[in-house]
């Protein structure tokens, strides 16, 4: 039963992560198209949402206020991002600009204190915290480059995933047969 669940769920994970690869790969190759789907994508789950759990609220007995709340709040951001993904894109891709180069910048202090214990592995820190901080400047600068490098990024990480569940399952299956 145990062992049926496992399969079960890893396959389930695997078809996810073909999910994400496909994902990765259109942000590859139309970032800027996809940007824009997903926006739309986001925009009309939150509007759902936002009206079904209005609809919950007007149909319940008791009449809870976070209800409502949560159902406008959630319709006013979907209409939102529906009609302002360009904006939407623009936050997402400076968020994200900004916070690797504070993640780079916080890796060069770290290179600082390396340097200090006379540790070999400031070099290497070093080199990394400014690819970092460089990264973080052209994800701010270019929105197509920003896009194409969280596509492969999703891929990278959809691969590995999958190469993981593919190991689990064999692991489990030699478990199971001794």
């Amino acid at each position: 039963m145990f062992e049926k669940f496992l399969k079960r769920t890893n396959w389930t994970d695997i078809v996810i992560s073909i999910l994400f690869v496909i994902l990765g790969a259109l942000l590859i190759i139309k970032p800027s198209e996809m940007m824009s789907v997903i926006s739309i994508l986001l925009g009309m789950v939150l509007f759902i949402i936002g009206f079904l759990k209005l609809v919950d609220y007007f149909t319940s007995k008791d009449k809870e206020d976070y209800l409502l709340t949560f159902a406008l709040v959630a319709a006013v951001l979907g209409v939102i991002v529906l009609f302002c993904s360009d904006v939407i894109t623009g936050i997402f891709r400076i968020a994200l600009g900004i916070w690797i180069i504070v993640s780079g910048i916080k890796n060069f202090q770290t290179t600082l204190v390396w340097k200090e214990v006379k540790s070999g592995l400031w070099t290497t820190t070093l080199i990394c915290s400014m690819l970092m901080i460089i990264s973080g400047i052209v994800i701010l600068v270019s929105t197509t480059l920003a896009f194409r490098i969280v596509g492969i990024v999703i891929v990278i990480y959809a691969i590995l995933d999958i190469i993981s569940r593919l190991i689990f399952i064999k692991e489990v299956q030699d478990y199971l047969d001794k």
